[in-house]
């Protein structure tokens, strides 16, 4: 099946520039916002937070801890200070608030080099991916885990390629974005969301928080549904989609529970119909309705595909 080499085109034209790139705006500025929050002080000298996104002060006053950080610091078998724990407590909560996979989306300043790569593959017609298993990623989990068991360090930290990219940005060391590149160049030519979607740990640690988060995309308006395939094209993790897009008839949830949602809004923006919304986990079941178990008009059924998985897409 052949993504869109250009999704946005009808969105642009029946929603506007703005209602068809809001997300993607906000993205970025949210991105900018938060590399501005640490360069500010190296750079400027007007220090509003100090550290990394793995461990950071902000004002003096507000700690921040990633909690796979933690995670590798007590693997490592290192008893964190208290504002450390602290710190991964408030970021914890935050994403089981807005949901894990925010991160990659909202935060990640790695992510936009994704983001480029996968809109020239739209754009360069480049179809072929490597099949990757979409159990890798959770793997590599647990070999950051053992690797900093078995070293007594933070292992992730030692290659993380947002931590040397920080790095690169705040001393002009620029091999130290080499690994950005190298994120770019496998995305563009090798895998699909190659990174992000199948091998970064960050990614996949915060998709198991995602699975309970509160804040999800949801299929709301399903029903409008002309089957033109375009969130597919634009989504990250384009496989949460179809159950909660194509539920409808069995009585399924509109709401997009997969950890993997990244909530990035790339589907709000990209569809034409408006199908999909913010939303809350609390909506998590639809009964069906007579309508939903009537035979569907044969305009309906003759547009009608099967679930769309990562595995179809280029």
């Amino acid at each position: 099946m052949t993504a869109n080499a250009r999704p946005y085109v009808e969105a642009r034209a029946q929603k506007g520039l703005w209602a068809a790139s809001r997300f993607l705006v906000l993205r970025r500025t949210s991105q900018l916002l938060f590399l501005a929050l640490f360069l500010s002080g190296p750079l400027l000298g007007v220090w509003i937070a100090k550290g990394t996104l793995a461990s950071s002060m902000t004002r003096g006053t507000l700690p921040l801890t990633d909690p796979f950080v933690l995670l590798q610091s007590l693997a490592a078998r290192h008893w964190p200070e208290g504002l450390s724990v602290i710190g991964a407590a408030i970021v914890l909560a935050a994403y089981l608030l807005f949901g894990g996979r925010t991160y990659c989306s909202w935060v990640c300043p790695v992510n936009p080099a994704a983001d480029l790569a996968a809109w020239l593959r739209r754009r360069l017609n480049i179809t072929f991916t490597a099949k990757i298993r979409p159990e890798l990623r959770l793997y590599f989990v647990g070999a950051v885990l053992a690797a900093s068991m078995l070293s007594g360090s933070i292992a992730w930290e030692l290659i993380n390629p947002v931590t040397a990219l920080h790095r690169a940005l705040v001393f002009g060391l620029w091999f130290g974005a080499g690994g950005t590149a190298a994120i770019f160049v496998f995305d563009l030519l090798v895998a699909r969301h190659g990174w992000c979607g199948h091998l970064c740990p960050v990614g996949a640690f915060y998709g198991q928080i995602g699975r309970v988060a509160l804040l999800r995309v949801t299929a709301d308006n399903r029903a409008a549904c002309n089957d033109c395939m375009d969130c597919f094209a634009v989504c990250p993790e384009p496989h949460v989609i179809s159950p909660a897009l194509r539920g409808e008839r069995s009585g399924a949830t509109p709401v997009i529970t997969a950890g993997d949602c990244t909530v990035c809004g790339a589907c709000i923006d990209v569809c034409s119909k408006q199908v999909f919304h913010l939303g809350l986990r609390g909506r998590n079941a639809v009964c069906p309705s007579p309508s939903m178990t009537a035979p569907l008009p044969m305009a309906r059924v003759a547009s009608s595909q099967p679930a769309v998985l990562e595995r179809d897409l280029p």
